[in-house]
């Protein structure tokens, strides 16, 4: 099995330990019911896991209509972004369980927008492969014009996880870069499909030509932080925002990684003033400790600059760390600890 294709099953077979408590306001046993331990699934959606759930708090639910949603210390969940996205969004220090809280009265509307249970998660999800499809091919009309069985049968496999049944189906809705040419990798039906250009290299980063549909979801800090970790948790919605935009790939056959998709995305977080470049190409990797602990920034924009850095500085300074004491390795600047232990 290729990287691409090993990785890509790697995604679909992810899932996230979650610990659910009933919120204490929708208690009314004594004692109050444990706690529901379900793996999910990180491709999947937080509404898609209420039939396994709801048994275990059914007994002690007060009078009325289910309108089930999700909170995280407080925070309601958008229940159309993916259980895996808003784990590595919210959670700064991953949890292990993820500890949500289930509300089946008292829906939220003015912060979310309403749910009808699997069908609304359903037709946001076929929503975003419309778009996604426009972005690639210039149309939807492929998405458009499945058939009710391939319809469901997609639906199914995204549910289910069926990695196979899910690149069978959308195979068909010829959606490109990697998609056809990794369901004839993983479909053991032997069905026939159209040839692709798509080339992958060792690392399985794509090398040819095409759009790549992204939604990057981006949390905005209000001050620097010296640990990631030191971080409050979001309290609000208003501190995520998310850029929805194709990225092309020029086909010249270089790799395109992530990290390649990102710096276009957002550019402001990797470019720099010219002036400040030309500067620092001159100073030697002896002397680049000395002149970033000078430079009048703040430690985030210190740690952008070396990391945008580290590859013109880090053999030498590798070096310098292998020939010096253990106690003035100690002294440097720790994101420079960080950067050369790898």
């Amino acid at each position: 099995m290729d990287r691409a294709t090993e990785a890509l099953k790697c995604v679909w077979e992810g899932a996230i330990p979650l610990q659910i408590h009933l919120h204490e306001s929708e208690v009314t046993t004594v004692p109050p019911p444990p706690p529901a331990l379900i793996l999910a699934p990180r491709i999947g959606y937080l509404p898609l896991l209420v039939p396994q759930i709801k048994p275990f708090f059914s007994s002690t639910l007060p009078p009325g209509v289910d309108t089930v949603w999700f909170d995280y210390k407080g925070l309601p969940l958008k229940w159309y972004i993916p259980t895996g996205v808003l784990f590595d969004l919210l959670c700064v220090e991953p949890e292990r369980p993820w500890n949500l809280t289930v509300h089946f009265r008292g829906y939220p509307a003015n912060l979310l927008t309403p749910c009808e249970g699997e069908d609304s998660v359903k037709w946001s999800f076929i929503n975003s492969l419309k778009e996604a499809a426009y972005i690639i091919n210039g149309n939807c009309k492929n998405v458009m014009n499945m058939s009710q069985s391939d319809q469901m049968e997609l639906w199914r496999s995204v549910m289910n996880g069926n990695l196979e049944a899910y690149l069978r189906v959308s195979s068909k809705l010829k959606l490109g870069i990697g998609g056809d040419e990794l369901s004839i990798k993983l479909n053991a039906s032997g069905l026939k499909s159209q040839q692709t250009s798509v080339e992958t290299d060792a690392t399985g980063s794509v090398k040819t030509a095409g759009r790549i549909p992204v939604r990057l979801y981006v949390r905005n800090f209000s001050e620097d932080f010296d640990d990631l970790e030191a971080a409050p948790y979001v309290d609000s919605w208003d501190e995520i925002s998310y850029i929805n935009q194709p990225v092309e790939i020029h086909g010249d056959g270089k790799s395109f990684t992530l990290l390649d998709a990102v710096k276009i995305l957002l550019p402001e977080f990797f470019g720099m003033n010219s002036s400040i470049k030309e500067e620092i190409s001159r100073v030697s990797a002896d002397d680049a400790e000395g002149y970033l602990q000078k430079m009048e920034t703040t430690q985030w924009q210190k740690k952008k600059l070396e990391k945008h850095y580290v590859n013109q500085w880090s053999l030498a300074a590798y070096q310098k760390m292998l020939t010096s004491s253990f106690s003035a390795f100690k002294g440097l600047n720790p994101y420079w600890r960080s950067l050369l232990l790898g």
